[in-house]
């Protein structure tokens, strides 16, 4: 019934926009509308920007003489009187008027520039050089009258705190506030623009209620500027005849009922052109790009999203595979880049399994929810519908690390993934934290919403990456990506994010234009988390999406949300925001060669509803990767065992318990409970430990002494090393993800400098060479506890064995142990390894043993009372 209702409801809103064919909040003037300056001058309107970002908390509104917002509190009346070009712009709710009200930062004031309620305004300049910034305001109070400006993403401190003092007129101004002097310094108000060109020029919310009239950037140095002010001068494009927009906050987002209130120039369709990009090699990435249908990221009739299906199907000339692909629009297609929101770009991805030739043919329909299957009545588009043709794939050329010498990970009804490339098998180590990785300066539309939770810089990583790496809009993302360098580079291969935690932790980070509008996506935004994604898989590191986390999954039990608009995706249940989410993931990144699909941490939907999501998931995603599903420790049996078996479409599990002593143990019963049931699952541990500590940072990282705020520490890396990365691979899982714990400065939402735990990064690089570099056949191994002298699982000693082959044991405290070969004939020879240090392989005091008796592996050469493994191989 719910699901019925939500799509009822999406119907109404699509006949109610269809009928008046206009656009909600869309911002005054196209992104082609460039400005120019001219004998070092530039003039534009207030209201003559192209786009507005982070307005959840704050927006511009629009006044002019028909149009006054009814947006409250508002203490003033409307200025109109006098505004140049008869409209301005003003920031509301205004709740801080005076001094005697209360100033709350994040919400009515923000004295970080960036932060909130940002215009931004395309300018060519004619000559680079340092141009006083100009702007001209009403103020009627002793507040309201506070901005900062900036250039090109960036916010320099000669453009921060601009401050006006003038009350009850419209004025022009350049003083910025300093600490000596509050009303302002004249003079030192400037930006710098480095190369003539276009750039974005910034103005970003300081105090709510400030009203906006126009604004100058001047080379000359001057006192003061009389009246409106020059007229604008147009480098390209057009300005509209009216203002036309009735009063509504001109966001990025659309409201889910939005009213409509104005037209939205529509730009011209492609000609149905075809393009095949990428490294046309095995294992590649390789885009096939559509020049089709016009269309904004905001619209509504058709919404792009939900009401426009591109599906294209991929055939290798053997006849096998043949992928139907899901399509997405790509706005401009260079979105990562110019931040468009609009264009004629239609994009899907095949990441090609075999050389020789491919042919395509794409599919375009249109229909109200025809994307997520809710349209009964789909048109197919003319000149787009049907296209197909060819390309060739030639062999891949890579090589290490890199997944596309391997090719993709596949589930095979083991417990371990394999390479459908090499054949190899996987175990993965690395990162679970930060869960708000993606909440990064550098993406757009990425804004803080909580003061303790900032967006990250990945600042410590800048030095980590490498030139040729990846970047976006001359020079963004380097943190980010030497980040993933940083990772790689220590041996570790996986990594773990939400991309979506509205009303969660962070509450930082949505694929959404704006937080709860989650039928229109944010283009740009997601093509640079593509960006990074793609260079994750070059670098080997599996992508471990969780989809949501519990906060948010289900709000029936009222856990998140904002006020009037729930943060869940259809209430936790399959209705067309959650299909459509799932959806447009599987679209942009599912053609990486390692990842999984996790239904959300810490997940508590119900049954029904978690099957119906992974049912969905796996019907979508051609590829079949692997679909997990993460859980409170205490609620693992109700969760799991009704997911269980050959009829499920999960293919793994997300382990997580509060005491390390337990990883061990319950790692091994869902191994067996999978196994059991018909159906092996990819068991892998992503967060062992305490929610204070997780992992703890490394001996002397940022004054850390083996304590956290509370006392001594419950346990060490080393006790971690011992229960839960060892303890995992030794009870057959298929790898460990560590998490950081709230209680040390790089925490689980705030990290961003993963050395604070490198060395744990060491024992997992160490770990994971051990099975490969020893060529251990660990997927045809199970847990043999009972063969050795730990038949009750004391943590203490671990066996792994193909009982006549291969046994690995694991002396978590050193010692010696016994091995039962009663059963096996022939002789066996014995090495012993350091798993703290990754040493060369050490002979203890027996080289070999033999079979039909239980004799004893002898002892470690050294450190008797440290962890050692041992294999014992078959002579």
């Amino acid at each position: 019934m719910r699901i019925c209702f939500v799509f009822t409801t999406a119907l109404m809103v699509f006949s109610f926009v269809a009928r008046a064919d206009v656009d909600p909040e869309g911002p005054f003037v196209g992104s082609n509308v460039v400005f120019e300056e001219v004998n070092g001058v530039v003039s534009v309107e207030a209201e003559h920007f192209f786009k507005q970002t982070n307005s959840n908390v704050r927006a511009w509104y629009l006044f002019t003489k028909s149009v006054n917002p009814k947006v409250t509190p508002d203490g003033d009346p409307s200025h109109i009187a006098g505004a140049s070009g008869g409209a301005y712009m003003e920031i509301l709710p205004d709740t801080r008027r005076t001094h005697g009200d209360k100033l709350t930062t994040g919400r009515n004031f923000s004295n970080e520039p960036g932060r909130m309620a940002i215009l931004h305004y395309k300018v060519h300049f004619n000559t680079p050089g340092k141009y006083y910034v100009w702007a001209r305001i009403f103020s009627t109070t002793s507040e309201d009258n506070g901005l900062h400006v900036g250039i090109d993403g960036q916010w320099p401190e000669s453009g921060r705190r601009m401050q006006w003092i003038k009350k009850q007129q419209w004025v022009w101004g350049s003083r910025q506030r300093t600490q000596k002097k509050h009303t302002g310094v004249p003079h030192i108000l400037y930006l710098n623009v480095k190369k003539a060109g276009e750039h974005v020029i910034m103005f970003s919310m300081r105090e709510d209620g400030t009203e906006f009239d126009k604004w100058m950037m001047i080379r000359e140095k001057r006192n003061n500027v009389e009246g409106k002010g020059p007229a604008p001068r147009l480098k390209k494009g057009s300005l509209p005849k009216g203002i036309g927009l009735e009063g509504k906050p001109l966001t990025k987002a659309a409201a889910k009922k939005p009213p409509v209130t104005a037209k939205r120039p529509r730009g011209k369709d492609g000609d149905g052109s075809v393009a095949v990009t990428g490294e046309l090699k095995q294992w590649h990435k390789v885009t096939l790009t559509l020049d089709g249908p016009f269309a904004h990221e905001r619209d509504t009739n058709p919404n792009p999203f939900t009401d426009c299906r591109m599906t294209v199907t991929f055939k290798h000339e053997s006849g096998s595979p043949n992928y139907s692909i899901a399509g997405y629009f790509a706005a401009d297609g260079n979105a990562s880049n110019t931040s468009a929101e609009a264009g004629t770009k239609w994009r899907a991805h095949v990441s090609p399994d075999k050389p020789g030739k491919w042919t395509y043919q794409i599919r375009f329909v249109k229909g109200l929810g025809a994307a997520v299957g809710e349209s009964n009545k789909t048109i197919s588009l003319k000149g787009y519908h049907g296209k197909s043709g060819s390309f060739k794939i030639n062999p891949t050329d890579k090589k290490g690390r890199d997944f596309r010498a391997n090719g993709r990970l596949q589930y095979v009804g083991k417990h371990y993934l394999r390479f459908a490339g090499s054949g190899q098998y996987f175990l993965k180590a690395g990162a679970d934290a930060p869960e708000t990785f993606l909440a990064y300066k550098d993406f757009d539309g990425t804004i803080a919403r909580k003061g303790n939770v900032p967006l990250k810089t990945w600042q410590p990583h800048v030095t980590d990456w490498r030139s040729g790496d990846p970047s976006w809009k001359n020079g963004k993302g380097k943190g980010m990506i030497g980040a993933l360098n940083y990772l790689s580079d220590k041996g570790c291969n996986v990594f773990s994010f939400l991309p979506y935690n509205a009303g969660g932790d962070g509450d930082n980070v949505w694929p959404f234009v704006a937080r709860d509008e989650k039928l229109h996506y944010d283009c740009s935004k997601l093509d640079q988390w593509g960006i990074v994604f793609d260079h994750a898989t070059a670098r080997g590191l599996y992508l471990h999406f969780k989809l949501q986390e519990t906060e948010m999954d289900d709000n029936r039990r009222g856990k998140g949300g904002s006020g009037k608009v729930p943060t869940s995706l259809n209430g936790g249940q399959l209705g067309i925001e959650r299909k459509l989410y799932c959806r447009e993931l599987i679209a942009r990144y599912g053609h990486n060669l390692a990842l999984n699909w996790n239904l959300g941490e810490e997940n508590t939907q119900s049954t029904e509803e978690q099957r119906a999501m992974a049912s969905y998931i796996a019907a979508v995603d051609p590829y079949g990767h692997n679909i997990v599903v993460h859980t409170y420790p205490g609620a693992q049996d109700n969760v799991y065992r009704p997911l269980l078996g050959k009829k499920s479409a999960l293919t793994g599990t997300s382990l997580q318990n509060s005491h390390i002593k337990d990883t061990h143990i319950q790692t091994l019963k869902w191994v067996r409970e999978s196994a059991k049931a018909g159906k092996p699952w990819i068991v892998a541990f992503d967060e062992s430990g305490s929610a204070a500590h997780g992992q703890p940072p490394d001996l002397g990282y940022r004054g850390f002494n083996g304590k956290d705020s509370g006392g001594k520490m419950a346990y060490t890396q080393h006790e971690v090393r011992k229960q839960t990365l060892w303890g995992t691979l030794m009870a057959g899982g298929a790898g460990v993800e560590y998490y950081f714990g709230y209680k040390f400065a790089e925490n689980d939402l705030i990290c961003q400098d993963w050395r604070s735990r490198d060395r744990s990064w060491n024992y997992c690089r160490i770990a994971i060479e051990f099975f490969q570099g020893q060529k251990i056949p660990f997927w045809e191994m199970t847990n043999a506890n009972a063969l050795i002298d730990n038949a009750s699982n004391d943590n203490s000693k671990y066996c792994l064995a193909k009982k006549g082959v291969v046994y690995v044991v694991y002396l978590a405290n050193g010692g010696t142990t016994t091995l039962d070969l009663s059963d096996q004939s022939g002789s066996y020879q014995i090495r012993w390894f350091n798993p703290r240090e990754g040493s060369a392989p050490e002979t203890g005091t027996v080289r070999t043993i033999n079979g039909g008796s239980k004799p004893g592996i002898g002892r470690a050469p050294n450190n008797q009372n440290k962890d050692w493994v041992v294999l014992i191989r078959r002579s």
